[in-house]
């Protein structure tokens, strides 16, 4: 079972591997965060991406230099920014998310049928248990 986990996580990280540039990888958990849940406070996200305030603070900041975030006035208080990704935020997500598509995509073209249907039939049965016991689905997108 060890090694199948290392053969699934090696190309979970493949995947991983077309280019977040600009972003580390704890910006782009932010910015794919953000376009989950648009609108979110400060607190709020430190709590999603399981961080403290101040170190997802120094986060926002960086991509707001990079131009991927917004902080805009709460309508629940005065005290309070909300956070939205920008438009340019989030079109570098739609263009980090097609050429990770193209890439599964040429692979799984690769396969063969069997091959296809056991990779599906695996993946939904992962995603399931994935959701029951509370992880957050990584496999949408």
């Amino acid at each position: 079972m060890s090694s199948l986990a290392r053969l699934f996580e090696s190309v979970v990280e493949g995947e991983r591997d077309v280019s977040p540039r600009p972003l580390s990888v704890s910006q782009l958990r932010a910015v794919v965060a953000l376009d989950r849940h648009d609108g979110v406070n400060l607190r709020e996200l430190a709590e999603r991406l399981g961080s403290t305030p101040p170190l997802v603070s120094r986060l926002c900041d960086r991509l707001e230099a990079v131009g991927f975030l917004e902080r805009l006035p709460s309508a629940r208080s005065r005290r309070e920014l909300t956070l939205r990704l920008s438009d340019r935020g989030r079109a570098y997500l739609q263009d980090l998310r097609a050429r990770r598509r193209d890439r599964v995509e040429a692979l799984l073209a690769k396969m063969s049928p069997a091959g296809r249907s056991a990779l599906a039939a695996g993946l939904a049965e992962y995603q399931t248990l994935a959701e029951a016991a509370g992880q957050p689905p990584e496999l949408h997108h």
